[in-house]
Order: C-alpha cells, then sequence, then structure tokens
C-alpha cells in the first residue's frame, strides 16, 4: 500500500499532526508519498527531510500549474472527460465568479496530482482540511480510481465548507476531529454513514508525575503556547493575569507564552499597558522536540482560545493533550470540541470563551483545590492516552485505507 497525504503546507510547524502521522505510518512500514499546495511559510525547522522530500503543487506558480495541467490532460491513466464533468456539475452549485474561478484553478492542480498519482501508483489519498486540499483531491479521484479520505478539523467546515455533502460522498470516509464538528457536518447534510471520528492524536511520551502545585510554594508559573493570532486568546490571557497579580498578592505569578506570529508587539505593548510586562515572557516559537521540556517547567497551562472576528475559532488544540500528556493541569475555554478533551472539573477547567473574568476564576478554581490537582491530572493523562493517543487514532486511520482497498474503486 502507497499512500498520499495532501495539506495546505507540509510540514508546517503549527500542523505537527499531520506531519507526526506520516512517520507513524511510516514506522508501520506503509509508504508515504507527501504533498502540499504550498510550501510552508513556517516549517518546522526538525522535518528537514521531509520537507524535502514534499511534492508542492503549488510552488512553481500559478501560470505554471496551468501549463503543466495542459501537458498533464494527456497523460495515460488520466480521465479528464469525467474530471470536466464533475467540475461542471459543481460550478452549477456554486455562487460568485471568484468563487467558481478558483475551483477551476483547483481543478487545474488536481490534474497535476492525478499524473503524481498515477506516477507513483499510489493506491489512496488522505487529506488533511476539508477545503482547498480536498477540492484538489476529489477530482484527482475522480480522474484515476484512486479512493480518497478527509480529516477535517475547524475554519475548513465552519468558515470554509464548500459542497461539504458532495465532498463526503465522493470519498470513503469523511473524518473530523471532534462530536462537536460531527454534529455540525450532519446538519449541513453530510451523511452520517460517511462519517468518523479521528482525533489529531498527541504524540509526546506520557510523563506521571507530581504536579508541581502541590507544594506549599507560592510562586505560580502559568505557560501557554499558541501560533500569537486573535482566536488564541493570548490578550484575554494577559488581561486575566493582571487581574490574578491583584487577586492572589502573596503568589509570585509569571506567564510564559511560546509562540510566534502577527500579534506578538501588540501583546507585548498589551502586557506594558497592564503593567505586567516584567511578569511576561515570551519564549518566541519552540521545536517540537522542545515542548516537553518547556511543559515541565510550569505548574500550569492556560490557553484561552475564542472565536475571532471572522469567526475562525480552534477545534480541539493538540497543545492541550501534550500538557495533559505530561501532567502538567490545564485551564481552557469551553469552545468546539474543546470539553470533549478538558472535562469540567475531571480532567482540567473551564471558562468562557473571551472572558477574562470566566478565566482568572477558573485559575482560582484550579488554585483551590490543589489537593485535587494528582487526581485531575491522572484523569487527564489516562483519557488522552485512550482517546487522544496517536497509534490508537493511526489505527482508525489505517483500518479505513485497508478498507478501501479491499472494495477497490468506487
Amino acid at each position: 500500500m502507497t499512500i498520499a497525504y495532501l495539506a495546505p503546507e507540509i510540514p508546517a510547524r503549527s500542523a505537527t499532526f499531520v506531519y507526526q502521522e506520516i512517520h507513524e505510518l511510516q514506522k508501520r512500514g506503509i509508504s508515504v508519498c507527501s504533498f502540499s499546495l504550498h510550501t510552508p511559510h513556517d516549517p518546522a525547522p526538525d522535518q528537514q527531510a521531509l520537507r524535502d522530500r514534499t511534492h508542492y503543487l503549488y510552488a512553481e506558480g500559478y501560470l505554471a500549474v496551468a501549463l503543466k495541467a495542459i501537458r498533464n490532460m494527456f497523460r495515460s491513466g488520466i480521465r479528464v472527460g469525467q474530471g470536466l464533468r464533475a467540475l461542471v456539475s459543481d460550478l452549477r452549485q456554486l455562487s460568485g465568479l471568484r468563487t467558481r474561478a478558483k475551483l477551476c484553478f483547483q481543478f487545474l492542480a488536481a490534474v497535476n496530482l492525478a499524473d503524481a498519482l498515477v506516477k507513483n501508483r499510489i493506491s489512496h489519498v488522505h487529506v488533511h482540511f476539508a477545503h482547498v486540499p480536498t477540492q484538489v483531491a476529489m477530482y484527482a479521484s475522480v480522474m484515476t480510481g484512486v479512493p480518497f479520505t478527509v480529516t477535517s478539523h475547524a475554519n475548513d467546515i465552519f468558515e470554509r465548507g464548500l459542497l461539504l455533502a458532495l465532498k463526503a460522498e465522493r470519498s470513503t470516509r469523511f473524518f473530523t476531529i471532534s462530536d462537536y464538528n460531527l454534529k455540525f457536518l450532519k446538519d449541513q447534510g453530510v451523511p452520517e454513514s460517511r462519517l468518523g471520528i479521528v482525533r489529531c492524536g498527541v504524540a509526546l511520551s506520557y510523563k506521571r508525575k507530581t504536579p508541581n502545585l502541590q507544594s506549599d510554594k507560592k510562586s505560580l508559573v502559568i505557560g501557554s503556547l499558541g501560533r500569537l493570532v486573535e482566536k488564541k486568546g493570548m490578550d484575554v490571557l494577559l488581561q486575566a493575569l493582571a487581574s490574578l497579580i491583584t487577586e492572589y498578592p502573596e503568589w509570585d505569578i509569571t506567564l510564559r507564552i511560546a509562540g510566534d506570529g502577527p500579534l506578538k508587539s501588540v501583546l507585548q505593548q498589551q502586557a506594558k499597558a497592564l503593567a505586567v510586562d516584567d511578569k511576561v515572557h515570551f519564549d518566541g516559537a519552540l521545536q517540537h522536540s522542545q515542548v516537553g521540556e518547556w511543559l515541565d517547567q510550569l505548574d500550569m497551562f492556560v490557553l484561552a482560545c475564542k472565536i475571532d472576528a471572522n469567526g475562525d475559532m480552534d477545534g480541539i488544540p493538540v497543545v492541550l493533550m501534550e500538557a495533559m500528556s505530561q501532567s502538567v493541569p490545564v485551564v481552557t475555554t469551553n469552545l468546539s470540541g474543546i470539553p470533549e478533551l478538558v472535562i469540567p472539573d475531571v480532567t482540567g477547567y473551564l471558562a468562557e470563551q473571551g472572558d477574562a473574568q470566566s478565566l482568572q476564576d477558573a485559575v482560582g478554581r484550579l488554585l483551590a483545590n490543589r489537593e485535587r490537582l494528582e487526581e485531575i491530572t491522572a484523569r487527564a493523562l489516562q483519557h488522552v492516552a485512550d482517546e487522544f493517543s496517536l497509534e490508537s487514532n493511526v489505527d482508525r486511520l489505517v483500518v479505513e485505507f485497508n478498507r478501501s482497498q479491499v472494495q477497490g474503486v468506487k
């Protein structure tokens, strides 16, 4: 079996779950050929070997994609007529010249992908994200007969969910990362028979340890890790931090923020305006291999996920799983599928999204229940191991890959 993986950017620092799945499949002796729409703007620095062998569909520019597609339309094994019929049918369901034009270009990229699937003797395509990558993959599948599956996440279905029911119908299986998303997709007309759950699994080794906060110390190191964009809620966390420092004067509270992004300077200015800049440390972007050591230095992990101005929001951030896998107590928000991972007062603590006071209160509940932290972190670690491990979720994918091989071409 040779599997093709397709995603917007491989290997992106912010999408560790994609390349970790690839590596896990390869460890099991499955050959994986990786394809990416774009070269990553922030590549994972420890994944150069994967980057070198990934095929970048848009790398040479849009004109080159179109010219290459015209040549590839005449290649053996590419049923362009079937693909064009599917494209024309899909265009009739869409409105807006720009949306239709983009889909036509994605069809051209699909011709090039189809050629690569034939040349590399690909038996199955797995796609991460249900928007543009899936649009490219489904036309390549129509033109080659190579079956495909999808893992959908968040923004790709909430904001950019084009032709979702149709994509699910053409796929052999349309996975998503949470029960929350599953319900959303059903409401969009996706048949339940096509749906399934595959989590973005955590790959760190599990670490059972006594939480630091069980001691009588009065220093508190809070950590947060994520791309510095609006939906991560770092601004809300800074507001909560300022209030916590006032509320708990007996505690020496510091905040460590790991990650980079367009809002870094804005957040630094906010910390100054709140007079907490001496308590906030911006640690910068981390390599995935550094995450475990960084988590070890924390007393608690807080991720203030929220809905941004465009309606974008997280699904279930992998970094929460990583913190829980290291026995670090977590506080986050009751957004999207997060409560499926962080069960309130069972595996962690939840706050209302976008609400600094609620976030402060959730941190306060954790501090007030320090004697329960060993119990809570133990349950959190077990929950991650049972439901969110990389190995168990790759198992689910492999079952589907094998099933599609047995069934053959749709």
